[in-house]
């Protein structure tokens, strides 16, 4: 189970809105065939494990036991239902690390596998295995996008300078750390006092990867037009108070900027099957996040200057530390959300 998590991640970032599924099967303590879901509509993992069995072990599939991170899907969507297959298949054993939260399949595809008397395991890493859809998990049963707050900070605890003038705080590995993680995220967002002031692109460009959806807060329009948030290079909302407007990938949305903002916004992220976020500031966008209890991951680099007199770094509330570790001259600490169900299991990686 542990190999078929690993083949799942080689898909990060490119299975959204379905999870990332990897799939072994085994015979005789021989693995003959894996496989993973390589990209949205594209082959399940069951289906590719089948397919990467070589035409003179064929035979052994029936005698074989299928290992899969999730629930075998029961419905017919833009492939049909791997659950079925496995059937025709008449693999006789399917061990599987977590069932399957979306509500079309949510135990049908156990059923379908016990009705033709098929032999079914759950529960095996499942920590793990739900660390690693943890996104997909939290956005069917919390209804809204995984959320991941990141921030660099100096040594005594400062973003910014208290002109609020763009500073690098960290080297370049954690830079293209941070491209990285931006490939495997469906939306990014910052605020007003971020755009304008560090003119932010938000988009992968130091990483091959998709760019996420970028959303900026601007309450009364006030970021230049010549900013790069407005270069048409990714699809991008404006969030404001003044228009609702649709010009080229740039969608200007209207809603009030009080309290109902941040839950309205994470509604409409569900319903455009956008599975997380990562919000990059300022810090008054983080602390509006962790005043609400919306965040479920935070990441947080401290480089190794200091600044003294600047714009504090946002204070955590029900922290618990994940892990440390140094990208270069850099250190970076990874916390999760004591109310989320998502816990990081140890060894794993983000």
């Amino acid at each position: 189970m542990q190999h078929c998590l690993s083949l799942a991640q080689q898909a990060k970032g490119h299975t959204a809105p379905n999870p990332m599924v990897g799939a072994v099967l085994v015979y005789n303590d021989r693995i003959i065939g894996e496989g993973w879901h390589h990209f949205y509509g594209a082959d399940h993992a069951e289906v590719n494990c089948l397919k990467n069995v070589k035409e003179e072990d064929k035979h052994l599939i029936p005698d074989s036991t299928m290992y899969v991170t999730l629930e075998p899907c029961a419905h017919q969507g833009i492939t049909p239902p791997c659950a079925n297959r496995l059937v025709k298949e008449g693999i006789k054993k399917v061990v599987i690390a977590n069932k399957d939260p979306f509500e079309q399949v949510s135990g049908r595809g156990v059923e379908i596998l016990k009705a033709a008397g098929i032999t079914v395991t759950t529960g095996i890493l499942d920590n793990e295995a739900a660390w690693v859809n943890r996104r997909f998990f939290c956005f069917h049963r919390q209804k809204r996008p995984y959320i991941i707050l990141k921030w660099a900070q100096s040594q005594d605890g400062i973003i910014a300078p208290a002109d609020r003038s763009r500073m690098q705080i960290t080297g370049a590995a954690s830079n293209q750390l941070v491209h990285k993680w931006r490939t495997e995220e469906a939306a990014i967002m910052v605020g007003t006092t971020t755009a304008i002031n560090d003119n932010p692109q938000l988009t992968a460009r130091l990483r091959e990867g998709n760019h996420p959806l970028r959303i900026v807060l601007d309450r009364s329009l006030t970021i230049p037009l010549t900013h790069h948030i407005y270069d048409d290079t990714a699809a991008t909302w404006i969030v404001n108070e003044q228009k609702e407007a649709l010009k080229g990938n740039i969608h200007f949305t209207k809603h009030p900027f009080d309290e109902t903002l941040l839950p309205w916004l994470m509604q409409r992220l569900h319903e455009t099957k956008k599975l997380s976020l990562i919000v990059e500031g300022g810090a008054a966008l983080h602390n509006s996040f962790i005043r609400h209890g919306l965040w479920d991951e935070a990441r947080i680099f401290t480089g190794a200057t200091t600044i003294g007199n600047g714009i504090a770094a946002p204070l955590l509330q029900n922290k618990k530390e994940a892990f440390t570790k140094m990208i270069g001259d850099d250190r970076l600490n990874v916390f999760t959300n004591k109310n989320n169900p998502y816990s990081y299991p140890a060894g794993m990686e983000l």
